[in-house]
């Protein structure tokens, strides 16, 4: 079974829809049959560099809410993502641009790192308050999946290395219709969208693998009698 995700690293969302699939994959029979691949999907794809602003300030100049507003709103967020064991630093985040961090993943995923990559990615944003549009904090990340600090630099330094397969994602999504994130499509055929109860995904899950796997691929149109030859003999 193969599972896509279209995901934004500043999307608080996006990492506790990640947590709640993974723990539904946890209670999965066949999860060790599961392939998940992460895409990229750019929020805000003219998201300017961390200016200094807080999440806050930042969500309310956006959306003209009151900055008030905006910390019951992340507060919310917060008592969410503490549900799945996650651990969200509002009051430190640094909002910034993260076409950077999407071309780093894509070069870690053809070193076999994308999954150290995302989730150490999120970490970084959500519970560490790291900068995502900072050279030095991204090669640390990347460092600490497993990547070569060198060769992470020359992909930073070089900003059309990987850009296009970023771009291809972003293309797939709007194809796809794809306006929100965290979103989830089970062997090209089923989706989810957000960052549903732990249970949907179970239930996704079991019947995709119900469908895929424990029904017959074929449906005969066929009725009665009709000629058919075999290694024995041809019978009418």
């Amino acid at each position: 079974m193969k599972i896509e995700v279209w995901s934004d690293f500043v999307c608080p969302f996006c990492y506790i829809g990640k947590r709640r699939l993974e723990l539904a994959l946890e209670q999965f029979e066949h999860k060790d049959s599961v392939e998940i691949e992460f895409k990229s999907f750019e929020l805000d794809p003219n998201a300017g560099v961390y200016n200094g602003k807080s999440i806050h300030e930042a969500l309310s100049e956006k959306y003209g809410m009151s900055i008030e507003q905006a910390k019951v709103n992340n507060l919310q967020i917060g008592q969410h993502a503490a549900e799945v064991g996650l651990t969200f630093n509002f009051e430190d985040m640094k909002p910034t641009n993260t076409l950077h961090a999407h071309r780093l993943a894509k070069f870690a995923e053809t070193k076999g790192k994308e999954k150290a990559m995302t989730e150490n990615l999120l970490y970084a944003y959500f519970t560490e308050s790291k900068n995502l549009s900072e050279k030095e904090t991204l090669l640390d990340v990347a460092e600490a999946s497993g990547l070569d600090r060198k060769e992470a630099a020359e992909i930073l330094d070089n900003e059309s290395l990987h850009l296009d397969e970023v771009r291809g994602d972003e293309r797939m999504a709007q194809q796809y219709g794809i306006t929100g994130v965290p979103f989830f499509i089970f062997n090209n055929k089923y989706t989810i969208s957000g960052a549903q109860p732990m249970e949907t995904f179970i239930g996704a899950l079991n019947q995709v693998w119900k469908e895929e796997n424990e029904q017959p691929k074929f449906k005969d149109f066929g009725s009665g009698n009709a000629g058919v030859c075999t290694d024995d003999n041809c019978s009418i």
